[in-house]
């Protein structure tokens, strides 16, 4: 399953179009006739058809359960039919930068940077890393990445998905060895993170209302059932009520709500900082949600 973040499908949309539900100037016919000839692939298989009919809507679905091999297959094959018809219409690129940018996300899948077409220059080369952390951009892919989140139109069960992914990325972006979400008997926990020798497991909601005690003291529980080196990270992107703190008493746990993702990114903060100063914080004060404003006031 190819892992695609917000800011990769919306690039893809740009370039061949996704959620108006065309593909290019592709017929249904025609689509399905260049997937089977030049793929080997079923477009209208029955597993595309979750978010509709249309052509978009099937290769939005191809691209988020397809094996990366075949998605970077099909986006080289597309890329080279879109590169052809604007060669002999006569047309000039129109979006920005796209052949490098659609280069770096098939690399990310695994495979090789688009060949350089007619009159094209060669591709620019990453920029360094800094030296004592990710790059500028790196970083400014992440704060582009959360805020094109905030924009989703989608169910919020899908709206969290995007948000436990993203955590992931973010995560490992500063080294802190994530894992994606997974099941336990009766239980789901949605990704962990190792920490100053603690591993952390993460409940991520992306919910526009505050978070209130019940749902804390569920999180809670889980915690409380692992070894006493587990702790826990509440994300809640809509905050938590006031009751929710006369209510519950948190035990290795702190939380991080919408605004402190963004100003953590904003700033171009250690995301292994901010964790290690909430936790201090709750020690010390016995408040497990301490805003990344009031923690870096600066």
């Amino acid at each position: 399953m190819a892992q695609l973040s917000t800011t990769d499908m919306s690039l893809i949309d740009s370039i061949f179009g996704i959620y108006g539900g065309y593909v290019l100037d592709f017929s249904n016919d025609r689509f399905a006739a260049f997937f089977n000839r030049d793929l080997k692939i079923d477009i209208y298989h029955d597993r595309y058809g979750i978010y509709g009919t249309s052509k978009g809507k099937h290769f939005r679905a191809f691209l988020e359960l397809a094996p990366n091999a075949d998605v970077v297959r099909a986006l080289t094959a597309l890329w080279e039919y879109r590169e052809v018809g604007m060669l002999d219409r006569g047309e000039a690129e129109t979006v920005a930068n796209a052949r490098q940018r659609l280069s770096n996300v098939l690399v990310k899948l695994g495979g090789e940077a688009l060949p350089l077409g007619p009159n094209a220059a060669p591709p620019s080369p990453p920029p360094p890393e800094a030296p004592n952390g990710p790059s500028e951009g790196v970083l400014d892919a992440l704060l582009q990445e959360f805020m094109a989140m905030t924009q989703m139109d989608e169910a919020p069960q899908q709206r969290g998905y995007a948000l436990e992914r993203f955590l992931r990325r973010w995560c490992d972006t500063w080294g802190l060895d994530a894992h994606a979400s997974f099941r336990t008997t009766g239980e789901q926990i949605d990704g962990s993170f190792l920490h100053d020798g603690s591993t952390y497991l993460v409940e991520a909601k992306w919910n526009n209302r505050p978070v209130d005690a019940a749902m804390l003291h569920g999180f809670q529980g889980k915690l409380m059932e692992r070894p006493d080196w587990t702790r826990g990270l509440y994300v809640s992107y809509g905050g938590f009520s006031g009751e929710s703190f006369n209510a519950f008493t948190a035990r290795r746990l702190i939380m991080m709500d919408g605004a402190d993702i963004y100003h953590s990114l904003r700033k171009r903060l250690d995301l292994g900082d901010v964790i290690r100063r909430k936790v201090r914080h709750h020690s010390e004060r016995r408040q497990p949600f301490a805003r990344v404003t009031d923690l870096y006031p600066i």
